[in-house]
């Protein structure tokens, strides 16, 4: 079994991350890393600027909502990302399918346990056909307009359990499922690059076209064989927690994927079967990655490249705040003044090259956020701390 290192495997996420050379557009961006992350609104420009030179946020615009070469959807692990137009029967296939089918029960199960009715499946049904004959009428529309001139929209919805229990809008948990199950797209935001509040349009009318059902089974094993050459190699335990999978259906689709098995510092990997062959060395580069970025929360076992920063620079839930990195290693963390200003703190010596290239970037950053300030949503206390 050929062992593949931690410095090769650092060497492959910086340039195949494009953290090394930069990509032309959003586009090639979000083919390199297979999805981007978009629970927080921000993090698909600033994962975008990290990895391209002379983009505006104006260009990224374009691409998501006028060229529409780039989709938003919930994917894997029930998370919201932004992936090429071409993967979105994939992903929907590989894993929306199933969690939309789960998530309808329990939205059934919540409009029955509120007492909105006694009949909550064909309720919802007919919720839900209103919902988008009503965005169909007016072309796009805000959950907030819906839930003003659907009336099962506005009803008021008691979700989770015990001490969890939130009360919302039907409308707010609905129209998200119709999402789910290809009804409904993520239009333009609300304001700006940097707001989470979508424009829902007919997936049609976005897309030109419905979306195309796909065998699971082929479609899982696709989705696995772009982020094996993406993130590869990599742990079973890698593997499944990316994709949200069972270790049933994991096993499948890399049976389905011509593979070989690789010893990574004693744990059991795998890699692509024509992908053993080494990387080409590159000069070392500083990044400042975003919250949630894509290369930070590309692995469940990310000690190659995180060593043991990742108490101090993910929340207690797993999820990474915006990370410095030199040279594929994370050594830092980030963040924005309310004035503006990007401020980091290195965790390491890294030395006086790789720090004039940290401060570089972090003027980079600066200049191309102008005016525009961001409130992540998972922000650490030690990057929290830092924006004060």
């Amino acid at each position: 079994m050929r062992a593949i290192p931690a410095a090769e495997r650092r060497a492959r996420l910086v340039v195949r991350h494009r953290l090394a050379v930069p990509a032309a557009d959003a586009l090639e961006v979000t083919r390199s890393l297979v999805v981007l992350h978009s629970t927080d609104a921000a993090t698909v420009f600033l994962s975008v600027h990290a990895r391209t030179r002379g983009l505006t946020q104006e260009d990224i615009e374009r691409e998501l909502y006028e060229e529409r070469t780039l989709v938003r959807m919930l994917g894997m692990r029930r998370t919201l990302f932004v992936l090429p137009r071409e993967l979105v029967p994939v992903v929907e296939a590989a894993a929306t399918r199933t969690i939309a089918a789960r998530e309808r029960k329990r939205l059934e199960s919540w409009i029955g346990a509120s007492s909105i009715s006694k009949q909550p499946a064909v309720w919802l049904r007919r919720a839900m056909t209103a919902a988008v004959h009503e965005v169909e009428a007016r072309g796009e529309a805000f959950t907030s307009d819906l839930t003003k001139t659907v009336p099962a929209l506005g009803k008021r919805l008691r979700v989770g359990a015990g001490k969890w229990t939130i009360d919302q809008t039907a409308g707010s948990r609905i129209l998200p499922q119709l999402a789910m199950e290809r009804r409904l797209v993520r239009g333009r935001p609300r304001t700006t690059w940097v707001n989470g509040q979508y424009r829902w349009v007919p997936t049609a009318t976005w897309l030109g076209a419905e979306i195309e059902p796909m065998d699971t089974a082929q479609a899982q094993s696709e989705l696995l064989r772009l982020w094996l050459a993406a993130f590869g190699p990599a742990t079973e335990t890698d593997m499944r927690w990316w994709t949200g999978w069972t270790a049933r259906e994991t096993r499948a689709a890399l049976a389905a994927v011509p593979h070989a098995e690789v010893d990574l510092d004693g744990a059991r990997g795998f890699v692509l079967a024509d992908d053993l062959e080494a990387t080409e060395a590159v000069e070392p580069t500083a990044s400042l990655l975003s919250t949630l970025d894509p290369t930070t929360m590309g692995w469940k076992e990310r000690g190659f490249y995180l060593g043991a920063y990742e108490p101090v620079l993910f929340d207690s839930n797993g999820n990474a705040g915006p990370t410095v990195w030199w040279d594929g290693r994370v050594v830092g963390g980030w963040s924005q003044r309310r004035d503006g200003e990007i401020v980091f703190r290195l965790l390491e010596d890294v030395g006086r090259d790789a720090l004039a290239a940290i401060e570089a970037e972090a003027e980079r950053i600066r200049a191309w956020m102008g005016e525009a300030r961001i409130s992540p949503n998972f922000l650490p206390p030690f990057q929290r701390e830092l924006g004060k």
